[in-house]
């Protein structure tokens, strides 16, 4: 980690070069936007939700991969504050132990913070000394997070103000086994799902995988995708510009929050995008255009 934090910022590859930023009216979090809001004209930005691996409170953590997401035209509001990257200092934090009974140590952040990412959001829009004033589109909201965060995301999945769900190398624990210390989640989260969700895993290497491929086996209400790389559990977030992970969820959050074709071509029919990318392995149910 202390390499990757001497990694400079990246604006991304998209058409609105981005940027990394903290904002009074975003207390706890962490905001990642295009640059040049002027560039933006009639252009608004729907929301990513983010919640980071570990359930930590740093909202630099995946800071490339969400720099590229926000490249495309999107505010992504991560939960924590920047606690890394460059002119940081590197803070070692010792280990600490779980509580009796867990095996993971106690969260830093819960879904709760996530889903106030949305609220600060929608007061920015509608506040008229803030330089985002009236440039969010408050209707596209999606939900992502890695690991721990992922599970953040499947909590808040039943919030009707979401429109997609995204959860990138995670997935529920079995029923009554909750080894991270505060955050206790279950199975019928799922049946909370009202809309399109995205499974990401790093194949069978990745420790979430056979949670989350379950996760996937149980899911019959709504349209859902499972995409494995060949990453292991660290998935591509400190690959630069995020690598193939962060264009594979550009392109799913394109697609769910703004209805382009092309977007979905790479995940749906029988010649998707996807399913002719050496190395990726796609599983859809009643995904149609």
């Amino acid at each position: 980690m202390k390499a990757y934090s001497r990694i400079p910022d990246t604006p991304g590859t998209g058409k609105f070069a981005a940027t990394k930023t903290t904002d009074t009216a975003f207390p706890g979090h962490t905001v990642y936007r295009p640059r040049d809001l002027k560039a933006l004209g009639a252009h608004k930005l729907p929301i990513l939700l983010w919640g980071n691996g570990g359930c930590a409170d740093d909202g630099a953590s995946a800071r490339l991969f969400l720099s590229e997401i926000a490249s495309h035209g999107y505010l992504v509001v991560a939960a924590g504050t920047i606690k890394s990257g460059p002119g940081v200092p590197f803070r070692y934090e010792a280990p600490v132990a779980p509580p009796p009974g867990k095996v993971i140590p106690p969260v830093k952040t819960t879904y709760q913070d996530v889903a106030a990412g949305l609220d600060q959001a929608i007061a920015a829009n509608a506040d008229r000394t803030n330089s985002l004033y009236g440039k969010i589109d408050t209707s596209r909201v999606a939900v992502a997070g890695h690991s721990c965060g992922g599970l953040q995301a499947l909590q808040l999945g039943g919030d009707p103000r979401i429109k997609t769900v995204l959860v990138l190398n995670s997935g529920l624990f079995s029923d009554g086994a909750n080894p991270i210390a505060g955050m206790t989640v279950h199975k019928d989260l799922l049946k909370a799902l009202h809309t399109p969700i995205l499974y990401m895993l790093g194949g069978p290497e990745d420790v979430a995988y056979p949670n989350g491929t379950d996760d996937f086996a149980r899911i019959d209400t709504v349209p859902a995708a499972l995409v494995n790389l060949p990453t292991g559990h660290g998935g591509t977030f400190m690959q630069p510009n995020g690598g193939e992970g962060a264009k594979i969820t550009v392109a799913w959050l394109n697609w769910q929050l703004r209805g382009d074709k092309k977007a979905a071509s790479m995940f749906v029919g029988e010649d998707c995008g996807l399913c002719r990318t050496s190395g990726v392995k796609i599983e859809r149910k009643h995904l149609t255009m």
